[in-house]
């Protein structure tokens, strides 16, 4: 697969090509530091696929796409993640922060060797993104206000109902969502994801500790601490599910 890379940082050029050397099926064609240099190399070149730069001088990333009459698969670099709703709305293959993780990088390529339906169903803003169940290994995008998030679905340990909104746990921030938990726990995998009460769906990898509870209900503990009840009902539901 052709590929070039577009970024105005030398260093940031380098690192990600010694990052690409190990993928066999990745051929290096072309690199330049900015967005007039990029258009000429993509004419010249044609390549398959772009790790594209977003903040570069005199045009962005986005800009630079526009003046192309054919646009390879592009592949976002960016040490910004509030782009990341633009990136999708321009069907980008995927987003990737700097400093790029390595495996981050990886799990991206393997997807880009499946059949181009199948990676489009996974990483663009389509309609059959939005009826896909969300299982361990995708990735989704969270709005709040002006803080944008591109996360993957397992480090999620907690949704909670809060009105018409949910919150959703990860690391040390607490974004909300506009929806409800009923229509969310429609679209998440039941055998990562368990519907504890009426308030909360709970990312079962996270659970380090089970009690017996009032009224027959359970007590989980997570990895950060956080304790949530298991309603009588659903721990009945638990138990089949996840008994031998």
């Amino acid at each position: 697969m052709r590929t070039i890379i577009i970024d105005d940082e030398r260093l940031a050029r380098e690192e990600l090509k010694s990052m690409l050397a190990k993928f066999d099926f990745l051929e290096i064609v072309a690199e330049a530091k900015n967005p007039d240099e990029g258009i000429q190399k993509i004419k010249e070149y044609e390549p398959d696929l772009v790790f594209l730069d977003i903040q570069m001088p005199g045009m962005d990333g986005f800009e630079m796409l526009k003046k192309l009459d054919e646009i390879p698969k592009v592949i976002f670099v960016s040490a910004f993640d509030d782009h990341a709703l633009k990136a999708f709305e321009v069907n980008a293959l995927d987003y990737l922060l700097k400093p790029i993780d390595p495996n981050r990088l990886s799990d991206t390529l393997q997807k880009l060797q499946q059949p181009d339906e199948d990676f489009s169903t996974k990483l663009n803003g389509n309609d059959a993104r939005k009826d896909k169940i969300l299982t361990k290994g995708d990735k989704i995008f969270i709005k709040d206000g002006d803080k944008c998030w591109y996360v993957d679905i397992d480090t999620v340990r907690i949704f909670e109902s809060d009105g018409n909104y949910v919150k959703v746990y990860f690391d040390r921030f607490r974004p909300l969502i506009l929806r409800s938990l009923n229509s969310l726990e429609e679209r998440l995998d039941s055998k990562h994801f368990f519907r504890a009460n009426r308030k909360f769906i709970i990312n079962l990898n996270w659970i380090t500790s089970i009690e017996n509870w009032f009224n027959g209900g359970l007590l989980v503990t997570l990895k950060e601490g956080e304790k949530i009840e298991i309603s009588r009902r659903q721990a009945i539901r638990f138990k089949e599910q996840m008994s031998l």
